[in-house]
Order: structure tokens, then sequence, then C-alpha cells
């Protein structure tokens, strides 16, 4: 068997493995990053890129698609026609760039990029199944983790068939007819959406008793709405017991034992993700878990010396944005910096019509804590900037503590608010209080002045409300 040596050895090409092995290519560490499928994981390939792809074909259509109607903008078009091959093509063309732009990003950095399955053999030495065939023994002085997750199957619905997780329900070949969703998590809604507004009828079966049920529900009415208006059927307090006879259809059984059948030609199942664990001898190294997640410090130490694990097989929150940060930490404290992660707060995003934003803390999250808070909505419809867009649906709302005015977390719904997290983010980061923002000039006409306008509400001093 072939052998090679490096320092850090990453398992997992994803948004933390790939993001670790530059920071350490560019700190100077001898590097290797082996990837079994293709460089940018799930996120790039079948997730967070070709699904905002996707969601933006189906907004673009259904603008068409009103503009065909009446439309107070005074435009007027002739009904529009689609083309999935050649909307899918437009897809993957978005993930190959990304995709061959991380390629590009490892090899300046100086990253030995190993095509291939690892295996496991100790926390020093991992062979890997080459794509050419040829096998490869790599020795490491640190191991990474970067393994990612997987969607959880349904024991009595496994995937196969008409049933698909969202990797498939990325790339149908054509719009379905009918397309039930099991779960109304923020993955299931995003692509309900999207596929509902390419024109399939869509019904989502839930078992709690309203959607997004991780979110507060003020926050999601906004999205109710739109459901609503698009006709996507909601089956909530519901269980997905199954497909029916000849596969064309899913048995749902509701809290009060009643049962029916929802017609189906594709089943979404979209109850959550779980770590990727198996399939590469993980368990040899008995590492100390938190349940099916891999236990970390706050550098990203596992419980053995010099292996690390970033990313969603550290468990929740499973977000690109969490493991790329996890992932510089530990190129840092590999080439002997000091460094931790430890951050005030991560945002979460839901691209749902409209969409959702959370950062920080919630004032129900805060007064668990014993903390009394202030808090303050500004609605969009006060916005000049989102009237002129026609999305004047949704809010802004600021958390912060009575005593001090620190501010604590911020939630947002609407069109494009997903572009306010980095503020939202920043200002929780940097330990903003409500004066610094909303003494701090927004530009006019933007989104971004509902910030401002929500710091200076919680103040009981907003100008245009």
């Amino acid at each position: 068997m072939k052998t090679k040596e490096t320092t850090l050895l990453v398992i997992g090409g994803g948004p933390g493995g790939y993001v670790a092995a530059i920071r350490a290519g560019q700190l100077g560490i001898p590097t290797m990053l082996v990837e079994g499928e293709f460089l940018g994981g799930t996120c790039l390939n079948v997730g967070c890129i070709p699904s905002k792809a996707l969601i933006h074909v189906a907004e673009e259509f259904d603008k068409a698609n009103q503009y065909a109607a009446k439309s107070a903008l005074g435009i007027r078009v002739e009904s529009p026609q689609l083309d999935v091959a050649q909307a899918m093509t437009w897809k993957q063309g978005v993930v190959g760039k990304l995709t061959g732009g991380v390629g590009v990003l490892l090899k300046k950095a100086g990253v030995q990029v190993v095509k291939g399955w690892a295996t496991i053999v100790d926390g020093k030495t991992v062979d890997v199944a080459t794509q050419e065939g040829e096998p490869l023994r790599i020795t490491c002085e640190h191991l990474l983790l970067a393994t990612g997750s997987q969607a959880v199957e349904l024991p009595h619905m496994p995937f196969g068939g008409p049933v698909v997780s969202s990797t498939e329900a990325l790339s149908l070949t054509e719009v379905p007819k009918h397309l039930v969703v099991v779960g109304a998590g923020y993955i299931g809604l995003e692509l309900g959406i999207a596929w509902r507004k390419l024109g399939a009828e869509v019904a989502v079966v839930e078992t709690a008793d309203r959607i997004l049920p991780a979110y507060d529900e003020e926050i999601t009415k906004p999205v109710a709405a739109t459901l609503k208006r698009l006709g996507i059927v909601l089956h909530l307090q519901c269980k997905a017991e199954g497909l029916a006879g000849g596969a064309n259809g899913v048995r749902v059984r509701s809290l009060n034992a009643e049962e029916f059948v929802l017609p189906a030609d594709k089943v979404l199942v979209a109850v959550g993700r779980k770590p990727r664990t198996q399939g590469f001898n993980l368990e040899v190294l008995q590492l100390d878990m938190n349940g099916r997640s891999v236990k970390v410090d706050e550098q990203c130490r596992t419980s053995m010396r010099n292996v690390w694990a970033i990313g969603d097989i550290t468990g929740e929150p499973m977000l690109a944005h969490r493991a790329m940060a996890q992932g510089e930490v530990v190129a840092e404290v590999v080439a002997g910096h000091k460094h931790r992660f430890a951050p005030a707060a991560i945002p979460a995003v839901c691209f749902t019509d409209p969409e959702v934003v959370v950062v920080g803390q919630t004032a129900q999250e805060a007064g668990k804590q014993g903390i009394e808070v202030l808090t303050a909505m500004f609605p969009l419809a006060a916005n000049g900037r989102a009237l002129s867009l026609e999305a004047s649906e949704g809010f802004v709302r600021v958390v912060a503590r009575k005593d001090n005015h620190l501010i604590l977390g911020w939630q947002a719904v609407g069109h494009g608010v997903s572009e306010l997290s980095t503020a939202f983010g920043q200002s929780i980061e940097m330990g903003a209080r409500l004066e610094d923002v909303g003494g701090t000039i927004h530009a006019h006409p933007t989104l971004g002045e509902t910030v401002q306008e929500a710091a200076l509400r919680a103040l009981g001093r907003a100008i245009h409300i």
C-alpha cells in the first residue's frame, strides 16, 4: 500500500473541511483533504446553494405568472412556460462555478486533495480507497473530522422510488403533479414553496401544531399566510404512516386517529438531519459522544489528543457558517495560535416566502434566564424601500437588556431580510447597545433602516411609526 505523511489530515470537503484546510495551508501547515464525492459537501452540491438557486427560479416563474395576470405595476406578459431541464442546467452551473472555485482555492493554499473514501485505522492513520482504485495510507499528526450530516429516514418510509430526500427533490426532471412534504421545518417549507410556485400541488404533513415549530409563533405567521395564499395544504398534528397501496399516495393519521390518503407522485421526507458518523470506522477511536454527535470543547478538540471535529458531526446547530468558523479555529490552534469557538450568536435563516431570520436570544429565552428585557418591533409596512419592492409584509424585532440596553437578539420576517443577518450578528458580537444601532446613520431608502428604527422604538423614540 502506498503511504503519505502530513501534519493535518481533513476527512470531508464540505464547508467546514475545506475552510479548515485552506486556512491551515495559508498558515503553512502541510495539509491533506480526503473527499469521496464532490468538494463543497452537501451545502454547495445538494443543499444550501442549489436550493437557493431553485428558489430563485421558482420566484421568477411565480413573478412572471403574476405579470401574466393583473399587475399593479402595469406590466403585462404572456403566460410563461417552464423548461425544467434548462432550469436544472442553470442550477448546476451555479453549483459548478462554486465547487470549481473551492478546488482552485485549495490548490492555491497548497492543500493536497485526495479523492476517495476514508477509513480510520487509529487517531493518526487513515486508509483511503481512492477513486483511481489504488489504496493509500495517510499518517498524520492531527486528524480533523468534518464528515457532515445526512437526511433522517423514516423507518416506515425509507428513501427510494417516490420517497425522496432534499437531495433528490433538488434535481427532479419534471414538476410533480402532487408533492407531499413530510415535515414543516425550514427544509420542507423552502422546497415545498418552491415546487408549488413551479406548478405542483403541495401538501405538508407535520406532527406539531404549527409550521416551523423551532421558531416563535409570531415570526412564522407571515409564512403561514403565504402557504395559504399559494394553496399549500397543511395537515398539522398529523403523522405520515407510509405509502398507500400502489405507492401513489401517503397514508396519514391525525391526532384523533382519523386516517386518510394524500395523493403523491413524490414524497419529500424532511424531518431533520443526523451527524454522519457511520461508514468510516469512527468507532475505533472510542470518542466521547453527545448522543449521536461527537463531543468537542471550545477549540473543537475531541476526547482524543490531536483529533478534532467540526460542523454537523458535532451536532446542532447544523449550519454551514458554523462549520466554517469552527474550521478556522482548528487551523489556527494547530498552527499554535490562541483561538476558540465561542460566538455570541449564530444566525439562522429560513429561505421561505417570506424569509425568516433569528440571531441571538428571543424575549422568552432571555426571560427564562431571569433577564428583564426591552423588545420592539418595526413593521416593513412602514419602510419606504419595502413598499417600493411590493414587500411590505413582515417586521424586524430587537431584544435588549432592560438595565443597560445591551442587544441580546434579533428576529425578522420579510422579503430579503436574510441580508440583514450580518448586521444582526455583528451588533451582538461587538456588544452593541440600542443607542449604538439607533445612533448609526443608515442609508435611505433601504431595508436596513428597519434595524435602526427597531432599536429607536425600543428606546421609546421611533421616528417613522
